[in-house]
């Protein structure tokens, strides 16, 4: 009879035992995370790839480098003949350093015409008081007259000769605004092909864009890709998240940025806890998937939510996980 007491005993014993270690969740799900593939962006060989699996890479880093060489030469020639264009432009302002010097002699001659003008008319009017008083023959006066109509006619010709100097002038600078807007215009489309020369040359460097861990390389160095041909995948691990599924009498139990409790299998009766923040609730149901678990298993649809995780290196991509609301 106290053999039969002490099985009894030992049987409870096991049976709280492993009731003590089974833990109840309201809902499971797959840890995943935001994987990024990098593809090329450029035709050419790979001449330097610094990837490798499990290495973490930082934003903007620097990782590998696409042959261009065919780039480079075609941006050089472009760059050869834009010099070209500028040789082709015109300058004006020899000629018209030339008709300046013509318009100042010009000037030059009507100011002293001006100062004959001047003396002559004095005299004019001087014998022309004579001829009045009968001092002085009306021949005289004759002559002083033709004088003066023979400098103001003068005067008149070198007026009109500046004023064609200055025309003359403003279209050699016309002429040459003119054929240097057509050299422009042949140069506008070469800078713009040297831009797009740059901006290509640019994509033949492999510059990480994000902070993560390589999860596949998919090129070796030296291999000859094509634009578009995927590189490596790289996804952040610090930072995981899990797809859980929710039925729909869960909802209201739950909310954005709402904290719950991960659990991930660290053997096979043994849990590691982790704090979760939930940040997405599908607005839409969905048919229950045959491997997920819910707490109403007779739930036809349920709703799939994300709750972000820190990781502190156990969680893998794939990893199955428990939510404890």
């Amino acid at each position: 009879m106290k053999n039969h007491f002490i099985f009894y005993l030992l049987t409870t014993g096991l049976l709280a035992g492993c009731a003590s270690k089974k833990v109840t969740y309201d809902a499971s799900g797959v840890f995943e995370a935001k994987e990024i593939v990098i593809s090329a962006e450029a035709n050419g060989q790979l001449l330097d790839l610094n990837v490798e699996e499990g290495s973490d890479l930082k934003a903007n880093e620097l990782v590998g480098k696409i042959e261009c060489s065919d780039m480079t030469f075609q941006k050089s020639q472009i760059e050869a003949t834009m010099e070209a264009l500028k040789l082709k432009r015109g300058d004006a302002s020899p000629e018209i350093s030339i008709v300046k010097q013509q318009i100042e002699t010009q000037k030059a001659q009507i100011l002293t015409i001006q100062t004959q003008l001047s003396v002559m008319s004095k005299e004019r009017d001087r014998i022309k008081k004579l001829v009045k008083e009968e001092a002085a023959p009306s021949q005289q006066l004759d002559d002083l007259q033709g004088q003066v109509d023979i400098l103001s006619s003068q005067k008149e010709a070198a007026e009109s000769q500046i004023a064609v100097l200055e025309r003359q002038m403003d279209a050699q600078k016309d002429m040459m605004t003119i054929k240097n807007r057509a050299i422009m215009s042949e140069e506008k489309p070469l800078a713009s092909n040297v831009d797009r020369i740059e901006n290509l040359l640019q994509n033949c460097e492999i510059v990480n864009p994000a902070a993560g861990t390589v999860l596949a390389q998919y090129v070796e160095q030296f291999e000859y890709v094509n634009m578009g041909k995927a590189l490596y995948k790289i996804a952040n691990l610090k930072a995981m998240i899990l797809r859980a599924y929710l039925s729909g009498d869960q909802l209201s139990s739950i909310q954005l940025g709402q904290e719950v409790n991960v659990l991930v299998d660290k053997s096979t009766d043994e849990y590691l806890s982790y704090k979760g923040r939930i940040t997405w609730i599908a607005d839409q149901a969905e048919f229950t998937p045959k491997t997920i678990q819910t707490k109403n298993e007779r739930a036809n649809l349920v709703y799939a939510v994300k709750i972000t995780v820190e990781n502190d290196g156990f969680i893998r991509v794939g990893m199955y996980g428990e939510v404890q609301i």
